[in-house]
């Protein structure tokens, strides 16, 4: 009776834990998030720019990280391109710093950031400038250590000026000078509150012309500060700081209190107890830049203070198509439950008459599929658009440790392993396989792509192998099916090419991003297409073919040899290449927004001989099998024990080989110019571990497996969903919840995927029918609708 009721309770456990279910949670937290991320930006506005002034944490050890928002680290040429570009445009770079010794310190650091030479930092109780006209650059400090009637003197001096002599940019602050001049009294705190009433109309009239940035007080390290300074208490400093917030907290002024912030993390670096530490100078520096620079420079790592990109018509008519598309479905699905529940009284009407009612049909039914999961798509795509050109959601920038890298990879692993299964299938490399191959790589390049782990060279070369062997399966399983089944037809073809270009294609429509920014997907169906061509083309061979006429084995070899001598051709000739490639109006398909070919030739050149290596490992083994040199139709080891024991101890020396290369090598340029000729290497090692012992063949990881039937999608959608800022960020559903924050839009990101897939696979039935005469008028329809598209954004 127990196990009767457990067995009851586990069933009825696992009817409520299925993906159909999973999808709908991730649909009710997307609207959760949007509604409290609505409720935010309501209360507390959308500014990106106080997010970075306000609020911000440190994940790492001396990496700061604002609220909601990525910052750009700018290096001197950054900066100095930032000045030149608004002076370009006919703006002003008029900087000015007025306040303290604190003060002093970010003039002094802004000021060596933008100069070509060193400035030497000095104790100045004097006004400084820096001049630079080759960015029409223009920094000065004024000394004005307290807020008094000197203070004043100089807002009002600045109004009486024209405004094009104005400062365009006033970093101020100061408190220190004040609590030491009169000993912490509570007088000098009233002084300073009646001072900043005087000074505070003079930001509302220089509005329009100069923006104030007015700095909270940094805390003091008490212990370390010299005797005279004794009275600046951290209470006292406190107290300075309420002030400033409640005479400015609603003027036009911008309050800085990240930099407290910042300065509070690393207070043990400060040397006299007061002033900045060098790093805590250069995160407040790094933040100046990102506030003023920013909108200006477009970075794509960088969105703080940044407005989103505008709107394309492209875009609004492709919103427009998916609206419709909703609303459709709306109205069919009100028709299709108004139309069976007629069909279901007539059915028992005449079930009541004649005692045997009609089988209903399905109203419209295939129009249903296509305008649901059109319907279903553009509620994802809205989501997408939503997360990646939008400030609606947060972004956080990556940041790399060992830690945040091994971690998820160890515990993705453990998982991986404890959902490893039998598999019925023995042959070598079989579906099972494959698809857990493509499902724990996968798993492995998001956690790459998460942590920013690319600056790490071995494992940046280790993803390299990944992606190899992704296109290395590529051309194995393509040619497997070309050599087995002899078929060419069109209708296949474009299936695969449908299948693989859906997504990004609409992806491109959507996010109004070129076709070759999603690279993945251009480089396999690229790659696709040379092994359709390579079977296609006279004479065709097959695997019956071959039985029939010992010599097509010889053309097949012949095949293999134009080929890669086409390829290798392609690498050598820069200008062979480019004719190829940047022919119109194919050049679009492979050029970058900036009319580059570069990074095409970079990801084509990385993986150029990895399908020609699936290839010619599918047709050796097929000539094993039919040597009868191997055998994989039953469970048992391929070869005999020995020779199996030695291939395996060579797959794992491979292996070594290859992590012990891409250690020692030096730098990514000599890496990657070595892999694509030694990438075999650790390929083949997996193949060889994985597929010769018989005990290792038959299983699998069913939880590896399933990601794998979704990996492309995977790939595809992190762009946006997953990542942000078109994968250089972080995408933040829960600010200042890292963890939570990767566990719900990982959640999220992996239901959205498995839905576009589905999707796609519905789609690709009616998009590209078998039969010829409606996949030509599909063809031409497709046609018809990409022309106006291409003509319009100057493809021809």
């Amino acid at each position: 009776m127990a196990d009767s009721r457990s067995g009851s309770a586990t069933r009825e456990i696992t009817y409520f834990l299925n993906v159909e279910n999973a999808k709908l949670l991730a649909l009710c937290m997307v609207t959760g998030f949007i509604m409290y991320h609505g409720v935010i930006h309501f209360k507390y506005g959308s500014d990106s720019c106080q997010w970075l002034l306000s609020d911000g944490r440190f994940p790492g050890y001396n990496i700061w990280q604002p609220y909601g928002c990525m910052m750009h680290e700018y290096s001197k040429e950054d900066a100095r391109r930032c000045m030149h570009y608004i002076s370009y445009w006919g703006g002003r770079n008029h900087i000015a710093f007025l306040g303290d010794s604190r003060i002093r310190q970010l003039y002094f650091a802004f000021a060596n950031l933008l100069s070509k030479t060193e400035i030497s930092a000095y104790k100045a109780w004097s006004d400084l400038s820096f001049t630079d006209s080759d960015i029409s650059l223009k920094v000065e400090f004024l000394w004005h250590p307290m807020v008094n009637i000197s203070m004043y003197n100089v807002y009002k001096s600045w109004l009486m000026n024209q405004p094009n002599t104005r400062p365009n940019k006033v970093v101020t602050g100061s408190a220190t000078w004040c609590i030491k001049k009169d000993n912490g009294s509570k007088t000098a705190l009233d002084n300073y509150r009646v001072n900043l009433t005087l000074i505070r109309p003079f930001y509302a009239k220089l509005k329009d012309s100069t923006d104030i940035l007015w700095m909270l007080q940094d805390p003091v390290v008490e212990e370390k500060l010299n005797g005279n300074r004794s009275m600046i208490t951290n209470e006292q400093i406190d107290s300075y700081n309420r002030v400033a917030l409640e005479e400015l907290e609603k003027s036009v002024a911008q309050l800085w209190s990240s930099s407290r912030l910042v300065a509070q993390g690393l207070k043990k670096e400060s040397v006299d107890g007061i002033h900045m530490s060098d790093a805590a100078i250069h995160h407040d520096i790094q933040m100046l830049l990102n506030s003023y620079c920013n909108d200006k420079m477009n970075h794509y790592d960088g969105t703080c203070c940044s407005s989103a990109e505008p709107v394309t018509t492209l875009q609004i008519v492709t919103a427009s198509l998916f609206l419709v598309c909703l609303i459709s479905s709306v109205a069919l699905y009100i028709y299709r439950r108004r139309a069976r529940r007629n069909v279901a009284k007539s059915r028992a009407e005449n079930g009541q008459r004649n005692g045997q009612p009609p089988v209903p049909a399905e109203p419209l039914s295939s129009c249903w599929d296509i305008v649901f999961s059109l319907a279903k798509l553009g509620v994802i795509m809205a989501y997408i658009f939503l997360c990646d050109r939008t400030n609606f959601f947060m972004k956080e920038n990556k940041y790399y440790t060992h830690v945040n890298f091994f971690l998820p990879f160890a515990y993705v692993m453990v998982l991986g392993f404890f959902f490893t299964e039998n598999t019925d299938k023995v042959t070598v490399l079989h579906r099972d396989q494959t698809d857990e191959w493509k499902g724990w790589m996968q798993l492995v390049i998001l956690i790459y792509h998460l942590t920013g782990a690319s600056k790490v060279l071995p494992i940046y070369m280790h993803i390299r192998v990944l992606v190899s062997a992704y296109l290395f399966m590529t051309g194995y399983g393509h040619f497997m099916y070309f050599w087995n089944k002899g078929e060419y037809g069109l209708a296949r073809f474009c299936q695969v090419i449908f299948r693989m270009n859906f997504l990004v294609v609409v992806l491109c429509f959507v996010m109004d991003r070129p076709y070759q920014f999603y690279y993945f997907v251009p480089l396999v169906s690229y790659w696709y297409m040379v092994v359709y061509i390579t079977m296609a083309v006279w004479p065709h061979l097959s695997k019956s073919s071959a039985e029939a006429n010992q010599m097509h084995y010889v053309y097949m070899l012949l095949k293999f040899l134009v080929l890669v001598t086409v390829i290798t051709l392609l690498f050598l000739s820069e200008v062979f290449f480019e004719r190829i490639f940047l022919v119109h109006p194919i050049k679009h398909l492979f050029v970058t927004s900036d009319d580059s070919i570069h990074e095409w030739r970079f990801r084509w050149s990385l993986d150029r001989y990895s399908v020609v290596y699936g290839m010619l490992f599918a047709f050796g083994y097929f000539l094993l099998k039919k040597k009868r040199l191997l055998d994989d139709d039953n469970p048992d080891t391929l070869f005999s024990r020995g020779v199996s024991w030695l291939l395996v101890s060579l797959g794992v020396l491979g292996i070594g080989g290859y992590a012990t290369f891409s250690i020692l090598c030096k730098n990514k340029y000599q890496c990657n110019a070595a892999h694509s000729y030694i990438v075999f290497v650790p390929i083949l090692s997996f193949v060889l571990i994985r597929n010769v012992p018989g005990i290792l063949r038959t299983k699998y990881s069913s939880f590896f497996a399933w990601f794998g039937r979704i990996s492309l999608e995977l790939f595809i959608s992190q762009y946006h969903i997953w990542l942000a800022a078109d994968t250089h960020g972080v995408l933040v559903l829960i600010p200042s919840y890292p963890v939570l924050n990767v566990i719900i839009t990982s959640f999220i990101f992996i239901c959205a995927s498995h839905e576009i897939n589905r999707v796609t696979s519905v789609l690709v039935a009616f998009a590209v029918p078998t039969e010829w005469k409606a996949l030509l008028r599909n063809i031409l329809a497709f046609l018809a609708i990409l022309l106006p598209v291409a003509i319009v954004n100057g493809v021809f």
